[in-house]
Order: C-alpha cells, then sequence, then structure tokens
C-alpha cells in the first residue's frame, strides 16, 4: 500500500514519549508531533493519549526511509479521538480564561508594581557601599 501526503490512517498508539506519539497502524508506523496533537497547548501528552488508543491522522510527510509526519489537529471539522480525550484541556484553558477576567486592571497594575518594587530594592541592598562624594578614600603609605 503506497502512502502519500494527506492521506488518512487509523491506528493504535504504541508508543508515548515526550516530544510525541507512535502510531502503528499494521506495518505502517507514524509519529504525531506533540504540536500535531490539539490545537491547545499539551504539557504532557499523557493527559490526552493513552497507548493502546485508536487514533485517526493525517499523514504530513512521508520521509524517505519510511517513515510518517502524522498529525490529529489537521483533521479539520472531524472530532478525533484526541479530542474527545481532552476535555481536561479544555476546562483548564476556560478556568484560566476566567481567572484572568477576575482581575481588574488596577489590580495587575498594582500587583506589578509591589513585584517590581520588591525586586529593586533586593538590588539596591546588594549594590557596593560608596561615600556620597562617589569617591573612594586613598590612603597613602608613611616612609
Amino acid at each position: 500500500m503506497q502512502i502519500k501526503n494527506g492521506d488518512i490512517i487509523e491506528g493504535k498508539i504504541s508508543g508515548i514519549t515526550k516530544y510525541g506519539a507512535f502510531v502503528s497502524a499494521g506495518e505502517i508506523t507514524g509519529m504525531i508531533h506533540i504540536s500535531e496533537i490539539t490545537g491547545d497547548f499539551v504539557k504532557d501528552i499523557n493527559e490526552v493519549l493513552k497507548v493502546g488508543q485508536e487514533v485517526r491522522a493525517v499523514v504530513l510527510k512521508v520521509n524517505g526511509d519510511g517513515r510518517l509526519a502524522l498529525s490529529i489537529k489537521q483533521l479539520a471539522g472531524e472530532k478525533t479521538p484526541a479530542a474527545a480525550a481532552a476535555p481536561s484541556l479544555q476546562k483548564r484553558a476556560e478556568e484560566s480564561n476566567t481567572e484572568k477576567s477576575k482581575d481588574s486592571f488596577e489590580d495587575m497594575m498594582n500587583k506589578f508594581k509591589r513585584e517590581s518594587d520588591e525586586k529593586i530594592s533586593g538590588l539596591k541592598y546588594l549594590e557596593p557601599k560608596t561615600k556620597r562624594s562617589g569617591q573612594a578614600k586613598v590612603r597613602r603609605r608613611k616612609d
């Protein structure tokens, strides 16, 4: 079977690493990079995909040695298994948006100013102490 870019394959997740997931469909093996799993940020692939889970993916690239670059998120308009398995990601994104909207602009500015003042006072503490004139006192040896 000849596979080309744009083909859709169905297979099972055979392995997960920190940078992607491997999909096996019979004799065909491909990899889905972490950025191609969902449209949302994925910190840990294990939260979205599990070994043995069946997925559908589109072929992005066929390398010369037969390796496939796959994408789940580019199956436009389809409900993918990864999207179905990732309600926790959508829920987290919604929660973070509501938390951001709770703070008013003034609250955010006050927090920024307070943190900046703390950092600056820490830097001033580390500066070397000098005389007001800015010149160091020179001692001369008496012979």
